[in-house]
């Protein structure tokens, strides 16, 4: 276990009781957003001259908390982004429940999926586990369970882990919540690279989502609250500059030998 997390752990446990109940406001607060709906669709570029099936997996941010369709959704804007760098027709499908940690995603998700053949498997995951304060050991094991199971499935389809959810610039969060989840998440996503490292095809998008970089880009004048639905989960903008980073990594790195 690293020096890192013991030392979070033992900062934090005083702090814990107050957690929890920052933590019980705010679920009690927060309005509670539906998933989004049709979570299986296509898109096609006008130079679509193949084609490219995309699997999505994860917790409320695949599920597309935050908007109405999927194709609203992280999703939708994903094979969207795909199909112009790829020129390609995008056949998506999103596996995802809000709440979800790792290990009830593989447990109760990766058995529905129906899809025989794919090309792309990009999964969302880390909140929800952190929000638990799980720990790295437990965190790894999970997700060594979780790329086994996808890898015998799917043998050779590159599994791409994307960025961990800025929760430090959550605007519903407290400054306590920001610095001890924030933190866990971090050591989490270390624990991730260190996995994904050990793989062949297998890939995590560990750079931190900054919203404020996000904000200079902008051509219009915005806010950080305006990359949020409800002040945890991302907004249709959010969803739609995330898939263009992440469209643009998995472009660059050549996780699909297509590029």
């Amino acid at each position: 276990m690293s020096v890192k997390y013991i030392l979070g752990a033992i900062l934090s446990l005083p702090f814990l009781p107050i957690l929890y109940f920052q933590g019980q406001k705010i679920r009690s607060s927060i309005p509670k957003l539906p998933e989004a709906k049709d979570s299986k669709g296509c898109y096609n570029s006008k130079q679509a001259n193949g084609e490219l099936q995309l699997l999505t997996v994860g917790e409320s941010t695949v599920a597309g908390v935050g908007v109405s369709t999927h194709a609203e959704g992280l999703t939708g804007a994903l094979a969207k982004e795909l199909s112009s760098r790829f020129h390609a027709q995008v056949s998506w499908s999103a596996y995802a429940r809000s709440g979800y940690t790792i290990k009830q995603i593989r447990e109760r998700l990766i058995p529905n999926i129906s899809e025989d053949i794919v090309d792309l498997i990009v999964i969302g995951i880390g909140a929800n586990d952190a929000f638990r304060l799980r720990s790295p050991s437990g965190w790894k094991n999970d997700l060594i369970d979780l790329i086994t199971e996808l890898r015998s499935r799917f043998s050779g389809t590159p599994l791409v882990f994307i960025n961990m959810p800025p929760v430090k610039d959550f605007p519903a969060f407290t400054p306590l919540m920001k610095f001890i989840i924030g933190n866990l998440l971090e050591i989490l996503g270390e624990e991730l690279q260190t996995l994904a490292n050990e793989y062949a095809d297998v890939f995590y998008l560990s750079e931190e989502i900054r919203l404020h970089d996000w904000l200079n880009r902008s051509v219009t004048a915005m806010k950080v609250e305006d990359f949020f639905s409800d002040g945890v989960h991302p907004s249709k903008l959010t969803y739609q500059i995330w898939a263009k980073e992440i469209g643009r990594a998995i472009y660059e790195k050549n996780i699909l030998n297509k590029g």
